[in-house]
């Protein structure tokens, strides 16, 4: 990860939950909520959530499982992590923090039931490595879950564009205190691929019985759910 993009989530960490909320009208949580449960994680199953920020999703999968499981939130960015340690010390004490580079995951090859990343991949340097990566970790059988940004069908695309070209990025700095940021993440989501093309970068990536997509909010949001080959 380049050292721009890693001060950037430096600067923005304090207000990211925040700015989340705001920009997505508070569905941002129902999303993640929505993902959680398309990845079929059980009690018991060991979960490494990827790029987990301020541990929002990371926390989810925690509460659905009822705290029965091993739960990993990794990030390279341990202002992130601060913040997402201090949230679960109370609640979710169990939970590990780990500063790790998606790209190069410093664990055993399949050490995880369910491998996520919620709005990350497409900030890594290079997506097709990180991938590879948390196939290697994932168990045969296990899944990959991601969760990223799409675009929506024709009739609501160019009000979206509009929105999110023009409007995300004045939300973003009055609720994240920094424009330039919200704008950085803006065009990254405009340019990376969702749908079918997206699935064959998954297919790519490892060895998997099946990957499915679905859209999320008139297709602003994608969820992907592949299977490791047992």
């Amino acid at each position: 990860m380049s050292r721009q993009v890693h001060q950037m989530f430096s600067r923005i960490a304090g207000r990211y939950d925040r700015a989340n909320r705001w920009m997505s009208f508070g569905t941002d949580q129902g999303v993640r909520r929505k993902t959680v449960a398309l990845s079929g994680a059980q009690p018991g199953d060991a979960v490494l959530d990827c790029a987990a920020g301020t541990g929002d999703l990371t926390l989810m999968f925690y509460q659905a499982m009822k705290g029965q499981g091993r739960f990993v939130g990794s990030d390279f960015n341990g202002d992130m992590l601060a913040l997402a340690e201090r949230k679960s010390a109370t609640i979710a004490p169990e939970i590990e923090w780990r500063e790790e580079d998606t790209e190069a995951l410093e664990y055993p090859d399949a050490s995880f039931d369910v491998v996520s990343i919620a709005y990350g991949i497409r900030n890594v340097d290079n997506p097709e490595k990180a991938l590879e990566s948390m196939h290697r970790v994932l168990k045969p059988g296990g899944r990959l879950v991601i969760l990223e940004f799409g675009q929506p069908g024709a009739l609501i695309r160019p009000f979206y564009m509009v929105f999110n070209r023009f409007v995300i990025p004045v939300i973003g700095g009055l609720a994240g205190g920094d424009r330039d940021a919200y704008r950085y993440l803006q065009r990254t989501s405009d340019s990376f691929p969702h749908g079918p093309p997206f699935v064959e970068m998954i297919k790519a990536s490892g060895n998997y019985a099946e990957v499915r997509s679905k859209p999320v909010m008139f297709g602003v949001n994608y969820i992907y759910v592949a299977t490791k080959n047992s």
